[in-house]
């Protein structure tokens, strides 16, 4: 299977909906596209420039949360691979062009009928210079899971894996002709996590001057690291600001 294109969902339920879009639409720097969907569920933050690669869902069961969307040539032959590589179907939705999986560790991700998508979208410069955007998803997986969990992703990419500095953290070589990248990040044993989540991460220039354009759209820092800020989006969604470069993702 090739992917011609990533999506990032963000997936909220119906009673965060209006106020965490127009959050990430302003950590994104974007606009929102009309609604669509049979419910009016889906909307794209369109970029500036490029085509969209970060999404947003209306759903009405659930916390929420993260999931990718793989854009191929035919959705049906590439479940069949993916099932092979230890996928499971969750929803058949290919009438609409789509079908809803997990991963081996249980990450929710669809494989949707690819239309075009090809040209992405440029960090944005901020008032004061930094440069920043929304260009990972990382995956967290429970401990015992992670192996099986990388080896799956490598595979169903066809993107080798790149070390990190730290041990948990693996991240799949940078495919230049999509926006988005992935890493997947083990959790600790004592993590109740029975099920791979997802989260955000951004990269940028200064990362201490994002955490306070984030702040100012009422964010808060969780935790700081050497090389990124954990933060939870007003709603107590976490996601990262990390120091990488924004045209590169390295």
């Amino acid at each position: 299977m090739r992917i011609r294109w990533l999506t990032a969902f963000l997936d909220f339920p119906s009673d965060q909906f209006g106020a965490e879009v127009t959050f990430w639409r302003a950590i994104a720097g974007s606009t929102v596209s009309p609604p669509r969907g049979e419910h009016r569920e889906f909307a794209s933050l369109e970029p500036f420039n490029g085509d969209p690669h970060l999404r947003v869902q209306r759903i009405h069961e659930g916390p929420g949360g993260v999931h990718l969307d793989l854009h191929v040539d035919d959705p049906k032959s590439a479940v069949d691979e993916s099932m092979r590589l230890g996928a499971n179907i969750i929803r058949d939705n290919s009438t609409a062009g789509w079908m809803s999986l997990t991963s081996p560790a249980g990450f929710v991700f669809c494989l949707v009928a690819w239309q075009g998508e090809s040209e992405r979208s440029r960090p944005i410069r901020w008032p004061g210079d930094t440069i920043s955007i929304i260009d990972q998803v990382c995956i967290d997986v429970p401990h015992d899971a992670f192996d099986r969990e990388v080896e799956f992703w490598s595979a169903i990419t066809g993107r080798p894996t790149r070390p990190t500095s730290r041990p948990e953290l693996v991240q799949l070589s940078r495919d230049p002709a999509l926006a988005v990248g992935i890493l997947l990040q083990r959790t600790g044993r004592d993590d109740p996590s029975t099920s791979a989540s997802g989260h955000l991460d951004l990269a940028a220039t200064a990362v201490e001057d994002e955490v306070t354009r984030h702040e100012g759209w009422g964010a808060q820092v969780v935790d700081r690291f050497e090389r990124w800020t954990v933060m939870r989006d007003p709603v107590g969604r976490r996601y990262c600001i990390t120091s990488r470069n924004p045209r590169t993702g390295q």
